[in-house]
């Protein structure tokens, strides 16, 4: 499932909700509603999808890396205790 197609949509949704509310004096909710989530939204330590993503390799590839260190660290050890 692509997020694009779910960004879309809400920006359909939000483009819809806010022609209706442009109509009528909920528009000046609609504005104090949109400041107060930017508000909310801007104190949590959120991070985007990319960079999710790009920590998410950096971590597989640490792993990886910890991985074979301990596998050369058990060899080392097995040929000293010989």
């Amino acid at each position: 499932m692509s997020s694009v197609p779910n960004r879309q949509l809400f920006e359909q949704l939000q483009g819809k909700i806010s022609a209706l509310l442009a109509q009528s004096p909920a528009h000046d909710l609609e504005r104090n509603l949109k400041a107060l989530l930017a508000g909310f939204f801007s104190r949590l330590d959120l991070v985007t999808r990319e960079e999710f993503d790009v920590q998410r390799q950096v971590l597989l590839r640490t792993r990886e890396k910890i991985e074979g260190l301990e596998a050369r660290v058990k060899e080392l050890e097995q040929r000293l205790g010989k």
